[in-house]
């Protein structure tokens, strides 16, 4: 388990980017499940939609995929440093099964599929309570900048 502190640590993202709240569990080299708190006072509900609030879904994905990042930092038993960036490369079979309001909360559930060349695969599911969100297998690799 993580909370929002080891979080701070792990990932350079900061608000209003940050889209992971608490690691709920982790097994290193296998699956992590995280949530994020969806509140209405997130910025991006100001213009989407102002009428009906709805968490875009390209953030739903952001959020699994900063829940990867984690979950390899962990694997490899890294610490990111600021010389270090971990970036998408890849979004296969995205779908959006339910919207996202605000007073959900969103678990998310993300398996490492493979590692191959520092590219790694991984497939996401994103719930509120039983219900189906978001899915897409996500590909990400970590870089050194200069």
């Amino acid at each position: 388990m993580m909370d929002i502190h080891d979080i701070l640590k792990q990932l350079p993202h900061r608000y209003p980017f940050l889209l992971v709240d608490r690691v709920l569990a982790y097994e290193k080299g296998k699956s992590i499940r995280s949530l994020k708190n969806v509140t209405i006072n997130e910025p991006f509900f100001v213009g989407h939609f102002p009428h009906r609030p709805v968490m875009p879904g390209v953030l739903m994905l952001e959020a699994m995929a900063q829940s990867a990042a984690l979950l390899s930092f962990a694997t490899m038993g890294v610490t990111p440093s600021d010389k270090t960036v971990y970036y998408f490369a890849g979004i296969d079979g995205a779908r959006f099964k339910r919207p996202v309001e605000p007073g959900d909360q969103l678990v998310m559930d993300v398996t490492l599929e493979r590692n191959k060349s520092g590219i790694f695969k991984f497939k996401g599911v994103a719930r509120v309570g039983e219900e189906l969100a978001c899915e897409a297998e996500l590909m990400c690799t970590m870089r050194t900048v200069g």
